[in-house]
């Protein structure tokens, strides 16, 4: 738990006549502030003609083996950067830095989540005119991420077959921020056939959410395709945006 969103508070501090309307005060300066900051990054991205994608999950859902294999897959054709956040050590970091692609770590300390200050922070040490897709990989947590913009085009949410089908249905509000869902380790599916993926995706559709549902797996062998496809979509027509409005 961290003290920079709000999720230290017990359900009686945000109740209590002393410390509600402080909390919720101090909470919407917060978001404020870091929406301002966003928007600043996204013009960022926007004026260089950068991709910005959030990755979000639980720990452990694959974040960080989906990156190596699209830089695996991708590398050759398309600039890519990374943005790591956790809590501590530089590990991810160097796994992508061992790829031959530049990546920033942001170590978090207590902060369960990245914020857009930091995102600005760690820009100033990318030459974005060299970069055409920029991954941040947030810090893993399926709640407080789902709060704080940091100035990125599209969020990616990450649900593994370890973790149980229902997690749309536990943790609607960083599934519906979602402009896309990849089930990952769906290698596992054979020794986990409680996992049903259709199941997961109709917790997703009653969340009113239309993003789309992909059924991925990193391993050797594994289909990759419709996360790659859907990366060179959103490539092409960010970047055909950006040359109309040059």
């Amino acid at each position: 738990m961290c003290h920079t969103c709000g999720c230290n508070h017990t359900h009686d501090d945000l109740i209590s006549t002393n410390h509600k309307h402080v909390a919720v005060d101090v909470l919407t300066g917060l978001l404020s502030e870091n929406d301002q900051q966003a928007a600043h990054n996204r013009e960022h991205f926007n004026h260089h003609g950068v991709l910005a994608l959030n990755l979000m999950s639980s720990p452990g859902a694959g974040k960080t083996s989906l990156l190596e294999a699209t830089i695996d897959a991708l590398g050759d054709t398309v600039r890519i950067a990374v943005i790591e956040g956790d809590l501590e050590t530089e590990n991810d970091a160097e796994r992508i830095r061992a790829k031959g692609v530049p990546a920033i770590q942001i170590t978090t300390g207590g902060a369960c989540h990245l914020d857009a200050q930091q995102i600005h922070t760690a820009l100033h040490h990318l030459n974005l005119d060299a970069i055409d897709l920029l991954f941040i990989e947030n810090v893993g947590n399926l709640v407080c991420p789902a709060s704080f913009d940091l100035g990125q085009h599209h969020n990616i949410t990450l649900l593994s077959v370890p973790e149980g089908d229902d997690k749309p249905a536990k943790y609607p509000v960083m599934f519906r921020i979602s402009d896309l869902v990849l089930c990952t380790k769906a290698d596992l599916l054979p020794l986990l056939p409680e996992f049903q993926p259709l199941r997961a995706e109709q917790y997703l559709r009653n969340l009113a959410s239309a993003a789309p549902f992909a059924v991925i797996s990193t391993r050797s062998g594994g289909d990759l395709e419709p996360w790659l496809n859907w990366l060179r979509t959103t490539l092409a027509a960010h970047q055909a945006v950006d040359l109309t409005t040059e």
